[in-house]
């Protein structure tokens, strides 16, 4: 950390431009675009929460809000957040403090300048807003003495094998809870935490030679890949000969912009070619099976995925088709309703969606909330569905060969809605954001903007319990490994769960298992691994990906403490 904060040092040294065409309304707007789907940077102004809160972010010292879980390495850099070190950070977040969780960059000199004269602005008192009042939620959703949240802590009730299902038909309406902003403190293990999983079971760390995994795939010789997203790499694990633990960890390939989806290709035995998907673009690495470092610069496939990169939902996941012609691509919305998107009329909406998709949508949105498709060998593809706010974990089920998302849905509507879910996708299928969800119910952040979409939105196959941040889903195939799982889970799917905030008891930090009946959901979802939940504002560890490993055993990757798990059956 020495380093970091001496090349900081260094870099601050020399003066930066002055800001002559600093805007502070330009700055809010930007920051709206860029950043409020997790800040919120005013007193009452409705913004996210995922992230610390900016008010009065001008001068303070970094990583001091007491109530969020900062980095060990943004905690260390002893920042003070004048002009010169926000244009620094802001310009290149990870290059300015390695380690930072914050990845999204402003690389626009003039829009750092702009945002950072509101910064300045609000600290002082001074900035009159110009801006039009952003659609969002009503007075009151953030009472300053909310009281007692409504319910239970339902967490503390989670247990291998208890069996949830949301019942689409019984959902509160919006609002009739307000919108926590329940940030997860990742807190170290407690001395008496115990991690729970089905009688036969057990868990064990694979590694802890990472920087924050995310996504995993693993190849035909049992090599796991894993991206580091926030460190721009992928990363190779080679299990032990027992499989137990990774014998080794290597680095593939570096220098990449926020990868997450992996994807090896043709499928099957002899693969050629590693696909990367990076936050607004996909690339691929020439491969033969055992490689552990990649043998030349990547190939852009697609040079571009959405005309406005920036936002909040940076994570892209590849897949594809089992026959091999074609290349899907998720891509998450940039906000968390289309607060900013500007309105179309009913002849320009219709001229729109013939020329795009039903369902999608516009302006700094566009190309987002969908699922992309593309012909293998080309870079020109098009929307395949639509509305799906924030597809993260791509899955093709190898039984059916069906592709599924498994999504984030939207906040600020309550403790129980949006629910999130993993569905199968059907092309040129709706799924409802940011207009409606769950069906017919509409937004009433968007009330009356889109009547023409009523009775078209397709339902999600298993929702799960809102707020949950579903990450992931694998599906179990049929394994003969020393450690594979009992017959009875093969074609079940395993979803991941990263941890609520949006919610006033805690949700999340678990594995569940999807129920399927002769390859088809049933709706149910069962728990599976739990006992990361320490109390409703705390938790030791945050899931995010999963696989099946060689030998039958399942692997999880936890960004928040650096680990790999491994849950093994024992025969």
């Amino acid at each position: 950390m020495t380093m970091i904060r001496s090349a900081l040092a260094l870099t601050l040294a020399v003066s930066i431009a002055p800001a002559f065409a600093a805007d502070p309304n330009a700055g809010k707007a930007l920051f709206r675009q860029q950043c409020a789907l997790c800040h919120s940077a005013e007193p009452n102004d409705n913004g996210g929460a995922q992230g610390p809160n900016l008010d009065g972010v001008f001068e303070r010292r970094a990583a001091s809000n007491s109530a969020f879980s900062y980095t060990k390495a943004l905690q260390d850099s002893h920042l003070t957040w004048d002009e010169a070190t926000l244009d620094h950070f802001l310009k290149s977040p990870t290059a300015a403090v390695p380690g930072t969780a914050m990845v999204i960059a402003v690389p626009q000199e003039t829009d750092r300048q702009s945002i950072i004269a509101y910064f300045q602005a609000v600290k002082a008192g001074t900035f009159k807003d110009a801006s039009p009042t952003p659609r969002g939620p009503p007075p009151g959703m953030f009472p300053a003495n909310p009281g007692p949240p409504k319910g239970v802590a339902d967490w503390k009730n989670d247990e291998p094998g208890r069996v949830h299902r949301i019942d689409l038909a019984k959902l509160p309406a919006p609002y009739d809870s307000p919108a926590a902003a329940n940030l997860p403190k990742l807190v170290a293990r407690p001395a008496d935490a115990k991690l729970s999983v089905p009688a036969g079971f057990k868990v064990d760390v694979f590694t802890s030679k990472l920087d924050a995994p995310r996504a995993m795939r693993v190849a035909p010789n049992g090599d796991i890949f894993v991206s580091e997203t926030r460190n721009g790499r992928i990363k190779v694990m080679r299990p032990s000969a027992d499989g137990a633990t990774a014998e080794t960890v290597a680095t593939f390939a570096q220098g990449l912009s926020l990868p997450f989806g992996i994807a090896f290709y043709p499928s099957g035995d002899h693969p050629q070619w590693l696909y990367v998907a990076e936050t607004n673009r996909v690339v691929r690495y020439a491969y033969k099976v055992g490689d552990q470092k990649a043998s030349g610069v990547p190939e852009i496939v697609v040079p571009e995925l959405s005309p406005v990169a920036g936002g909040g939902h940076f994570t892209r996941d590849v897949a594809f088709s089992p026959d091999g012609k074609r290349m899907f691509v998720s891509v998450g919305s940039g906000s968390n309703v289309a607060e900013d998107m500007p309105k179309k009329s009913p002849a320009e909406t219709k001229a729109w969606a013939a020329e795009h998709s039903l369902g999608a949508a516009w302006g700094g949105e566009a190309n987002r909330a969908d699922v992309l498709v593309f012909p293998v060998g080309s870079a020109k593809g098009k929307i395949f569905a639509t509305g799906i706010r924030n597809c993260v974990g791509l899955t093709i089920q190898p039984q059916t060969g069906a592709l599924w998302c498994t999504t984030n849905e939207r906040d600020m509507l309550g403790d129980d809605l949006v629910p999130d879910y993993s569905t199968r996708v059907t092309e040129g299928g709706f799924y409802g954001w940011p207009w409606y969800y769950m069906g017919n119910h509409e937004d009433p952040r968007l009330k009356g903007e889109r009547p023409d979409l009523a009775g078209k939105v397709l339902l999600p196959d298993v929702p799960y319990q809102s707020h949950s941040a579903a990450l992931n889903l694998v599906f179990y195939p049929a394994n003969t490994g020393s450690s594979a799982f009992p017959k009875e889970y093969v074609g079940d799917g395993f979803a991941v769960m990263h941890g609520s905030w949006n919610r006033a008891f805690r949700t999340g930090h678990k594995i569940v298992r999807v129920m399927m009946k002769n390859g088809v959901p049933t709706g149910d979802y069962q728990d599976f691994l739990v006992g990361f939940i320490v109390d409703d504002g705390d938790a030791w560890a945050r899931p995010v990906g999963a696989t099946v490993a060689k030998d039958g055993s399942l692997l999880m990757s936890d960004d928040g403490n650096n680990l790999i798990y491994r849950i093994s059956y024992a025969h």
